[in-house]
């Protein structure tokens, strides 16, 4: 009993600090992400490293993505021990970091990253790099996401109106995505691609 009790605090120990699992809830994030995925998420990914554009990222939406959504103690711990739902966490790609200017589009359709029209081969097929005209200025200590599935995603462009932006925090990135581990016929590396 007393080993496995022992396991348990280990392996929350281990989630909470260097590796965790999550699944994927939805398409907005196809082809790279698929419904029904599980992926393991490097929590020590930005300790002394910066986010970098490309990177798919997890993180907890509350205060961006959610913006009336307020962090709870009591919350954070259910979810530490697995006692409650993940439904204030997201996957996205980081398109745009700290001082970085996004817009839509350039004459040929294609993201503009401080004035330079960038390719995204990541993006679902079919999708245009977004249907939305915007022109974001990312402030320092932020990140710009987007899904790759864009007709479908709710990311940054959702909420250019409402506090923040739609930007993310970087103390609100949880991790880095690095694989995809179940189901293992679907095993993958997940490797960032910078929009270039």
């Amino acid at each position: 009993m007393v080993a496995l009790a022992l396991a348990a605090i280990a392996a929350i120990i281990v989630r909470a600090t260097l590796l965790d699992f999550y699944y994927i809830g939805s398409g907005s994030m196809e082809p790279t992400l698929n419904p029904g995925e599980g992926l393991l998420v490097d929590r020590t990914a930005y300790r002394g490293h910066p986010i970098e554009r490309g990177d798919v990222v997890v993180f907890d939406g509350r205060g961006s993505l959610l913006p009336y959504e307020s962090d709870s103690v009591l919350d954070d711990l259910l979810r530490a021990l697995r006692l409650a739902g993940d439904d204030t966490v997201f996957v996205k790609r980081a398109v745009g970091v700290g001082g970085d200017t996004i817009s839509c589009c350039a004459a040929d359709g294609r993201l503009l990253v401080n004035g330079t029209p960038v390719d995204e081969p990541y993006l679902y097929d079919g999708d245009a790099p977004s249907e939305q005209q915007f022109t974001a200025v990312v402030p320092e200590g932020r990140i710009w996401v987007m899904g790759d599935h864009r007709s479908v995603s709710a990311d940054s462009r959702s909420l250019l109106g409402a506090p923040g932006g739609g930007m993310i925090p970087v103390d609100r990135v949880i991790g880095r995505v690095e694989r995809i581990i179940w189901p293992a016929d679907a095993a993958r590396d997940i490797v960032g691609k910078a929009a270039q």
